[in-house]
């Protein structure tokens, strides 16, 4: 591959990811994404103004993967009860599936880099939320909706980078979201 067609965002983003991921967001830098890419870091610069709007496109991007995910299941046209389990197990699927997006979007605990991390899991939270409220045959609360994220988040972050994808431990995934509802009587 050249150099002008493997300089794209998308392959920017790339290669900041699996650095963040090995070294943490404070010992990653411009010229370091650079070095990893043979290119010059004013390349870099050409796509990103500096390593915070980088993490900021890399954030953006994978929230976006995940509500785009969560649309599709919520435009199906099935009863309300099979979305939800969709939608639950949509949720480990991705986090399984894209566990380096997942790592960043969730489980980064940097200071410098948490406000970034402010309003995109906001959304999404909130998109998740309101589902799952429209989509329950009960009223729930909102510590009973809180409790089957952090129940679905427990079980993605249990199984994070031990498996490779999600199709390792689907059918336990599905005994644990049948649980979930079960519990959460909805």
């Amino acid at each position: 591959m050249d150099r002008k067609t493997d300089l794209t965002r998308e392959r920017i983003m790339d290669v900041a990811r699996a650095l963040l991921l090995e070294k943490g967001y404070r010992n990653v830098s411009m010229r370091q994404i650079a070095s990893e890419m043979t290119c010059s870091h004013g390349a870099i610069y050409y796509h990103f103004k500096n390593k915070a709007e980088l993490f900021y496109a890399l954030v953006e991007d994978h929230f976006s993967l995940l509500d785009k995910r969560m649309d599709e299941i919520l435009e199906e046209q099935t009863e309300n009860k099979d979305k939800l389990k969709k939608l639950l197990l949509g949720f480990i699927e991705f986090g399984l599936n894209y566990q380096s997006h997942y790592e960043i979007m969730f489980l980064i605990k940097d200071k410098e880099v948490l406000h970034f991390l402010n309003e995109n899991p906001t959304k999404t939270y909130e998109k998740f939320a309101n589902a799952i409220a429209q989509l329950s045959e009960k009223q729930l609360s909102i510590q009973e909706i809180w409790s089957i994220f952090l129940s679905l988040h427990g079980f993605v972050s249990h199984y994070l980078r031990h498996i490779v994808g999600f199709t390792e431990v689907e059918e336990m995934a599905k005994f644990h979201v049948k649980m979930v509802i079960k519990w959460a009587e909805v």
